[in-house]
């Protein structure tokens, strides 16, 4: 691999911590169960109610706005990335355009610093919005990205460099998660390996959990100066953005109304929707679950998250190993089976009992996290998920490579962004209503595998070419 294709993995180093932190694990259950959640508390609304039931309710709350911010993140990124994407194949240079987009995702993830309980800080639909804009920018992002794949290395090592990719991407966000438990959270608790959280940082405003939009902020301006240097550019130079805009959105109407001549990339696309959006609802709601139902405290959550992202590096690069190994499409099929059969395991614990009942839960250790059976076992299964969803990541962008005519690796790509942002309502749509009318937890979360079922059921019916990238 040359420094071109390594700089295009770099990319990810810088960018996919923002995701990590912000969307996953970190800053989205503060933003659910601390602002939204105790806000709602705080304001008597729910003093009618029993202690239990209005705990209940708020975080229902919580749960509900992350789903909106999805949800209209979502819809703006469906109507608007296809058009993109197919700008960037007929358009000037790609890197100062990606420079905008990063420039969105650094100042809206700044501005999460004043995202404070209480009303002290922004207000809630003002965080909304940056949420919004820095999740829409970094769709733009990955599709612009994405169009630059074809052109970072030889057909053959494109599987290895996006996996390469998502693993550096992990591994940023590990180093970032350590610092975050060694320099403030760890401290705070034990005393360990400081006396005290370093830079002032005080736990009991919540520091520990705004500090991540800066901490992103900053890590994405310094990483990626060596994508931009190092990179290759596929744009025309002095190309007129405008004609390409006019044409590129000329030329999405006309692949849309002609996708049924690339009926084994329709198809992909059409499960892709499927599944993608099943992982979308299992990232999203995956740690605000978790945090809910087995009731585990922000150290907790964050081992979790540095474990799951340790994992997620080693998924990177062996979705580009699987790949070469027996082809993207069969890559993938093991992929999501594993994802889900990992998932229906995670979903039979409860703090009672494991397997759904067939053990009983019981306390293994006496130390500052995961003391029992469940949460341990627990664990243990992120490491299966996690290698899965990046994998499977992975393996999807090489397939949509596989698949795309030549030269239209950008127009496809915003259709691909489609496929995962247009039904992205979907998943917490399925949560929402069979949480609701079965009132357990676990059987909304559950509802999710129907969409992993049925988007594997669409990509067993995909046909690949003779000659597959990564494998036949």
């Amino acid at each position: 691999m040359d420094k071109t294709g390594f700089a295009w993995a770099v990319f990810e180093w810088a960018r996919n911590p923002y995701y990590i932190l912000i969307v996953i694990y970190i800053f989205a259950p503060y933003f659910a169960r601390d602002i939204i959640g105790a806000d709602l508390l705080a304001s008597g609304e729910l003093d009618a109610l029993a202690p239990d039931e209005a705990r209940k309710t708020a975080n229902a709350q919580g749960q509900a706005t992350i789903a909106s911010v999805t949800k209209w993140a979502g819809l703006i990124a469906a109507l608007t990335a296809p058009f993109l994407g197919a700008a960037l194949d007929r358009g000037g240079r790609l890197k100062p355009l990606l420079a905008v987009f990063l420039g969105a995702i650094t100042v809206s993830s700044a501005m999460l610093w004043f995202a404070q309980p209480g009303g002290a800080g922004l207000p809630v639909w003002a965080i909304m919005a940056l949420l919004v804009v820095a999740y829409v920018s970094y769709t733009y992002s990955e599709v612009t990205h994405n169009a630059m794949l074809s052109v970072s290395g030889e057909p053959a090592r494109l599987s290895m460099i996006s996996g390469l990719g998502l693993g550096l991407g992990n591994l940023a966000a590990v180093l970032i998660f350590v610092a975050i438990a060694l320099l403030f959270i760890l401290p705070g608790a034990i005393g360990w390996p400081f006396v005290e959280p370093q830079f002032g940082v005080d736990l009991s405003t919540f520091d520990h959990a705004r500090m991540t939009g800066p901490i992103c902020a900053v890590w994405l301006a310094t990483f990626s100066i060596p994508f931009f240097l190092n990179a290759k550019d596929p744009g025309l130079p002095g190309a007129s953005w405008r004609a390409a805009i006019v044409t590129g959105f000329k030329a999405v109407l006309t692949t849309v109304r002609e996708v049924r001549n690339y009926r084994q990339l329709a198809k992909f696309l059409i499960a892709r929707m499927l599944y993608a959006d099943g992982m979308a609802a299992l990232l999203a709601l995956s740690a605000v679950y978790v945090a809910l139902f087995l009731e585990w405290g922000f150290l907790e959550m964050l081992s979790y998250a540095i474990f799951g992202s340790i994992f997620a590096f080693f998924g990177g690069i062996f979705g580009g190993w699987l790949d070469g190994k027996v082809g993207v499409k069969n890559a993938l099929i093991i992929e999501i089976l594993g994802m889900v059969a990992a998932f229906s395991a995670q979903l039979s614990l409860t703090q009672d009992t494991l397997f759904f009942g067939a053990i009983a839960n019981y306390q293994m250790w006496d130390g500052l996290v995961f003391k029992t059976l469940s949460d341990l076992t627990y664990l243990a299964l992120i490491s299966v998920v996690a290698v899965t969803v990046t994998a499977s990541i992975s393996s999807s962008r090489a397939m949509l490579v596989t698949l795309a005519p030549s030269g239209r690796s950008g127009e496809f790509f915003g259709l691909y962004a489609i496929a995962g942002t247009i039904t992205v309502w979907m998943g917490p749509l399925l949560v929402e209503t069979f949480t609701t009318a079965f009132n357990d937890q676990r059987i909304g979360m559950a509802s999710i595998c129907l969409l992993f079922a049925s988007g594997l059921a669409v990509l067993l019916f995909v046909k690949m070419p003779d000659r597959a990238l990564g494998g036949t």
